[in-house]
């Protein structure tokens, strides 16, 4: 059974309203929260070890978080018993970690220790912000080439819409943010623009084709002409980001999850922000009525 005109603008406003809620509840979690930062942007230790095989992740974290008076980060390696850890320098020295293992595994062996300096990570902090700036700036002046401006401002909102979501996710959880977390989020961006333009495009065809027809309808039908493609779409690739989500293991966890929510959350936007919002502010079929040129013949 098709949902009637009235009744999908209605679903598209009160998506709208609930884009606007989580989009203001997202923000205020950063500003009183923050971030969780890697060792990749404040600078820590990063140590490869070999304990004992019949050490399991949880007793080894628990021992090292008590002795180390922090949140130390287990990764298990492929072998059997060998594990990354990471954790932050504590004073200007760093911590011996073979004197602490020795108490908890009867055999332990440093592969190999490196030091990540706080400056290097205030260059990645540095230079990931340029790298989101720059796509924010690139992608405002390819919209408002390509769209009315109004249509554009409904794609980048909901650019800002779909970041701030899934960096709200980040802050309430407290999950580590790093540079595989940064690199999910810059896909996010690109995955969120690709489905407010598809929406956004169509709908700029019915404007021109339809100039008798309201906004209202004209988007209705842009939304139901694209919902299919951008399911099937978004599904395919929600399986896959699942899968590596379920199999990826730590590493790759939170790049899965970022993946994960933005795509949801930008096909979301892409109907409740992308073309709702510029319906809002006044967005009409009349605005893409092409010029006819004068007709007029200039005298000599």
């Amino acid at each position: 059974m098709s949902i009637s005109q009235r009744s999908l603008s209605q679903i598209r406003l009160t998506m709208t309203s609930l884009s606007a809620v989580l989009f203001f509840a997202a923000l205020s979690v950063i500003i009183v929260k923050g971030f969780n930062w890697g060792l990749d942007f404040t600078g820590g230790i990063v140590a490869e070890v070999r304990l004992d095989p019949s050490l399991v992740a949880s007793d080894l974290k628990l021992w090292l978080d008590q002795a180390l008076m922090q949140d130390v980060q287990v990764v298990s390696s492929t072998e059997p018993g060998r594990w990354i850890l990471r954790y932050n320098q504590i004073g200007e020295h760093s911590v011996t970690l073979a004197p602490l293992l020795e108490t908890l595994s009867s055999s332990v062996e440093v592969l190999n220790s490196s030091i990540v300096g706080p400056q290097v990570g205030q260059d990645m902090v540095e230079q990931g912000g340029i790298a989101i700036l720059a796509c924010f700036i690139l992608t405002m002046l390819y919209l408002s080439y390509r769209f009315e401006w109004r249509l554009a401002l409904g794609a980048l909102v909901a650019l800002i819409h779909d970041i701030v979501i899934v960096l709200g996710l980040f802050s309430l959880t407290q999950m580590e943010f790093n540079l595989t977390i940064l690199a999910a989020v810059l896909a996010v961006l690109g995955y969120s623009l690709n489905d407010s333009i598809i929406i956004a495009d169509r709908a700029r065809e019915l404007f021109k084709a339809k100039p008798g027809e309201s906004a209202d309808t004209l988007i209705n039908q842009s939304v139901r002409a694209t919902f299919s493609r951008t399911l099937v779409t978004s599904g395919t690739t929600l399986v896959t980001v699942s899968s590596l989500w379920l199999l990826g293991g730590p590493a790759l966890e939170g790049f899965a999850i970022t993946l994960c929510l933005g795509i949801a959350s930008g096909t979301w936007s892409s109907i409740s922000v992308g073309v709702t919002l510029p319906q809002v502010i006044g967005v009409r079929p009349s605005h893409y009525i092409a010029e006819k040129p004068s007709t007029e013949e200039v005298l000599p």
